[in-house]
């Protein structure tokens, strides 16, 4: 049977509505046979992924995705094949922890002064002891029907420039890069059409991304089409950068987007998994 891969997913410890476990038995429904689970700015679903992993016996890469400023910009770098208690990187998610709080405290105040109150106590219920994200913020809004979807709550109040949007400080693009290969991973541009950039931007972006030790940019994504796979692959080769595969599977309430349902990568590009070690977390 040949490997599927899936690089890019989430769970109940950041913003998905699975927990690791039910993550890695759908990705095992699906066909995937190497998985990485890359929550938002944290490694702390990582233990019981594994043990999952290794009952359905599934590969288990280990993953995170980290949240970085560039260009007074916003950028997600997932990190896989990372040793996920490198102090330094630990230290690193208890801060971000943080700065997702003060946000999310930022953006419940915004939402009280719009007579929406009560988000700051749903939200870190909902999150318990994961990180805090936008999306908690939009099934608050969904439930108390002042939306009646995720992305009607980002285009009304969430998004950039929006009602309750709260413009935040993450770490420098290089210092998040440098948490990942200081940890043995390896660096990748997630979902790198997302952010709309014109080439020349990306251009920049990628050029700085590789000086500050980047090495892969998302090839295919979840709800890419062939155009958009085709644009991605040109960067990847014109900055000889490997190529990654991730669904950013949330919840299976999103028709779109499932776990391993995934175009192949382009035979061009050289796979990501290719960089991984032969030895560490990788199960």
């Amino acid at each position: 049977m040949p490997e599927k891969y899936d690089l890019h997913c989430h769970s109940t410890v950041s913003d998905g509505t699975l927990s690791p476990t039910e993550l890695v038995r759908r990705a095992q429904g699906q066909g995937v046979t190497a998985l990485s689970l890359t929550d938002h700015d944290t490694t702390a679903g990582y233990e019981e992924a594994q043990a999952a992993a290794k009952a359905a016996e599934i590969q288990l890469i280990s993953g995170i995705e980290l949240s970085a400023s560039w260009q007074e910009k916003t950028f997600h770098i997932v990190g896989l094949d990372i040793d996920p208690y490198y102090p330094p990187l630990l230290n690193a998610t208890r801060h971000l922890q943080t700065v997702r709080l003060e946000r999310a405290e930022k953006i419940a105040d915004k939402l009280d002064k719009k007579r929406i109150p009560g988000a700051l106590e749903a939200v870190i219920k909902a999150a318990g002891d994961g990180m805090i994200t936008r999306t908690h913020f939009a099934d608050f809004l969904v439930s108390q029907n002042h939306v009646s979807s995720q992305l009607e709550a980002f285009d009304r109040y969430l998004a950039k420039g929006k009602l309750a949007y709260v413009a935040t400080v993450w770490a420098e693009l290089d210092l998040a890069i440098n948490w990942i290969t200081q940890a043995g991973g390896i660096a990748v541009l997630a979902h790198p059409l997302r952010y709309k950039l014109p080439t020349k931007w990306m251009n920049r972006l990628l050029a700085a991304f590789i000086k500050a030790g980047g090495q892969g940019i998302e090839v295919v994504t979840g709800r890419c089409n062939a155009d958009e796979i085709k644009l991605a692959a040109s960067y990847a080769n014109i900055f000889g950068l490997a190529g990654s595969v991730g669904s950013d599977f949330h919840s299976p309430g999103n028709q779109w987007v499932e776990l391993g349902r995934l175009a192949p990568l382009p035979t061009n590009i050289k796979p990501v998994w290719e960089l991984f070690s032969q030895v560490g977390p990788v199960i």
